[in-house]
């Protein structure tokens, strides 16, 4: 690992990557519990998989951004540690599967030489910020929220604000007003908007998210001024970090802690945080996201096209007009998100005399190409066509999202990936014309988590079972009504009845063939569904979930020949939450490591961050001996008084609350930094003698 410090020009990447090597090494050696090891690697991508011994890693991705560089690297990178496979996500990452967790430094190592980082693309960070993949290029854009979304992630990235959260937390920057980028299940959803003086600025939603409960953000900005941006997210994140919950993962979501609280007791606590904040205005550079190299290339021979319908639907529905004058955007339908290595460097080869320098991963898992001439898109037809990439339909009815479900997940319940080939191809061969239908979305996940992002699809399908008599049987729960409005809001879908997995081909020919019997002529599917209403599916569908006609074929799931046997591993969604004692005080010891690091690199807001965390830290360590777990660091404050201020078993000149809490009562200077960090060295030493005296009394 030590090679690393001269192949890596980046002191602070070198550093995560050593330090990386050095906790699977302790690890091994048994010195880290497997439960913090397990929340120590999902910070760094590295995420087990439902094959034993082998590790999925998520590549980060921020809004989908990757060049031909990067992604050759990321398919040499497959090749050299994994299957030789690229999956693209819903939220624009790449992920590779069966990897070793050992050679995982050298992989992320490997990365960086192409600027691409694994960096909290797991675990309770911030996760990828997303964006509109035509973010840039959008007709209908007010402006190129590409460079605040680089912003933030640059600004959240290694912050110690949110390295070890309660959930994970999710930021998404729509184009314009079709809200491409789902800012209503966000945990912050940002679209762009020009008021009256054209000065830009941001609507703004909060708590939303999907899951097994579906919650939609609430409207709480209309105009945000754009220098307000990053310190308006990192208030909301400091208020998620000290209230959210931490000991019940399934409420620990900022949505749940928005129904705890209150919005407006949220808001309220969100601009106390904003005295403490790193900054009070912050400037985004808009020029940060260069231009990328258009192609030399600038006339092109004739091509002679195969099958000229195909192209002409293929023009239809994958290509459109940029705003830049004489350019052309165009999208790759990627059947679910696969794409071999070896594909993905013939694509490159394709796509170099043809287009920019840039490749957009979209959040329906395909690709997005700028700045195509038109002349090009015959010959770029034709290249994609050789690599079966040219299938038209992007968007459409027949571009199904899924996850990987049973195929690598531990949390898969069904399979997800067949199914949804099978719905695609169910499409192609008897709703052709359906193609060129992009209001009607079909999404699906293996399990009720939505990673597949059923919770928002017109039609979706989550992986479910079903028992009957003795036996058990792969089921799909059918969801319907969800989707985008636009501007903000959206629709969670409705779930409407649950039917044998090997049924649920049948139950979309069922709503299709109803849907093109009964509705009225240009009736959007929301309007259809709220006409016809939840009651009315369930019956249409009812007879497909009757489990007295099973056939031997219902007990085997797609893509599967052996009889069905659920298997559900451990959930790595985000890191579980371990309370022990030495651990606890362990990682404060470190977390001082990092305050006197930051205070000796003038990052004075860090430094106070880390302190606070030592506090919180090594409370919650003593608060633990006493057989008090508090859910929240707020409980933590609270019940540390409790506990051992007010019983005078630790002294202090003060309240812990009032201790802890001068961090968003004060600026973040160099003389408060000070002040803070001696405060929490010494209160670290007094709770260490404490614990001593607890071992040896």
């Amino acid at each position: 690992m030590q090679s690393f410090r001269t192949e890596l020009e980046n002191p602070i990447v070198e550093k995560d990557i050593i330090d990386l090597e050095k906790k699977i090494r302790a690890f091994r050696e048994g010195k880290i519990h497997d439960e913090k090891f397990r929340s120590l690697r999902l910070a760094r991508g590295v995420y087990g998989q439902r094959q034993p011994g082998v590790q999925m890693v998520r590549i980060k991705l921020p809004f989908g951004k990757v060049t031909f560089k990067q992604l050759l690297r990321i398919a040499d990178i497959s090749d050299e540690y994994a299957s030789s496979n690229l999956h693209l996500t819903t939220r624009q990452d790449i992920q590779i599967h069966y990897v070793s967790l050992d050679r995982t430094p050298q992989l992320w190592a490997d990365l960086e030489r192409d600027d691409i980082t694994l960096r909290e693309a797991c675990g309770n960070t911030v996760r990828n910020v997303t964006a509109s993949p035509n973010a840039g290029i959008d007709p209908k854009e007010p402006f190129d929220v590409s460079p605040y979304a680089q912003a933030t992630f640059e600004y959240f990235l290694r912050n110690p604000i949110c390295q070890d959260m309660g959930r994970k937390f999710k930021i998404s920057f729509s184009s314009s007003d079709e809200d491409t980028a789902f800012s209503y299940i966000h945990d912050i959803g940002v679209i762009p908007k020009i008021n009256s003086n054209n000065e830009r600025g941001f609507k703004i939603m909060l708590g939303g998210g999907l899951g097994a409960q579906p919650i939609l953000a609430s409207i709480v900005e209309e105009f945000l001024p754009e220098d307000q941006l990053i310190p308006y997210i990192e208030s909301v994140i400091r208020v998620f970090d000290r209230y959210g919950e931490r000991n019940n993962r399934n409420k620990a979501r900022m949505k749940y802690l928005i129904q705890k609280l209150g919005l407006d007791e949220v808001l309220r606590l969100t601009k106390i945080e904003r005295t403490a904040n790193k900054v009070k205005s912050y400037k985004i550079d808009r020029d940060t996201i260069v231009m990328p190299a258009l192609p030399q290339q600038t006339t092109y021979p004739q091509v002679e096209i195969s099958n000229p319908l195909r192209y002409e639907q293929w023009l239809a529905t994958n290509v459109f007009e940029q705003k830049q004058e004489g350019f052309y955007g165009v999208y790759i339908k990627v059947v679910v998100g696969d794409i071999p290595s070896d594909v993905a460097r013939k694509l490159v080869a394709v796509l170099e005399p043809l287009v920019a320098d840039e490749i957009r991963i979209t959040q329906n898992q395909g690709l997005m190409l700028k700045y195509v001439r038109k002349e090009a898109l015959p010959a770029l037809y034709n290249g994609l066509t050789e690599l079966d990439f040219s299938a038209p339909g992007f968007d459409t009815v027949a571009d199904v999202t899924t996850c990987p479900g049973t195929d690598t997940c531990n949390l898969g319940i069904s399979n997800s990936m067949t199914f949804a080939r099978v719905l695609e191809d169910l499409i192609y061969n008897e709703y052709e014309e359906l193609i060129y239908n992009r209001d009607i979305k079909i999404k699906i996940s293996g399990c009720m988590n939505s990673c597949g992002q059923h919770g928002l699809a017109h039609i979706g399908f989550h992986g479910s079972s079903l028992k009957a008599g003795a036996k058990v049987l792969p089921s799909m729960q059918v969801m319907l009504g969800g989707g985008t409005v636009g501007n903000g809001v959206g629709r969670a879908a409705e779930r409407v009845i649950k039917v044998p997995a090997k049924r649920a081909a049948q139950v979309l020919r069922d709503v299709l063939d109803d849907y093109k019997a009964n509705s009225i002529a240009d009736e959007i599917f929301h309007n259809y569904y709220d006409r016809q209403g939840k009651d009315y599916f369930y019956q249409l569908l009812k007879p497909l979930a009757d489990l007295t006609t099973l056939t031997d074929e219902d007990f085997v799931d797609w893509g599967h020949q052996e009889t069905y046997v659920s298997a559900i591993g451990v959930g790595e969604c985000a890191s579980v939450i371990i309370d022990l004692v030495a651990t606890l005080l362990y990682e404060s010891d470190e977390k001082l490591g990092w305050a006197n690091e930051s205070f000796t690199n003038g990052a004075w807001s860090d430094a106070i961050y880390h302190s606070y965390n030592v506090l919180i830290g090594s409370a919650k360590a003593l608060l633990l001996d006493k057989g008090v777990s508090s859910s929240t660091q707020a409980g933590v404050i609270r019940e540390f008084d409790a506990q051992y201020v007010a019983t005078n078993e630790i002294e202090l000149n003060t309240s812990f609350n009032d201790l802890v809490l001068q961090i968003n009562q004060n600026e973040p200077s160099e003389e408060f930094a000070t002040a803070y960090k001696a405060s929490a060295t010494a209160f670290l030493e007094t709770v260490k003698a404490k614990r001593e005296s607890v071992l040896q009394s």
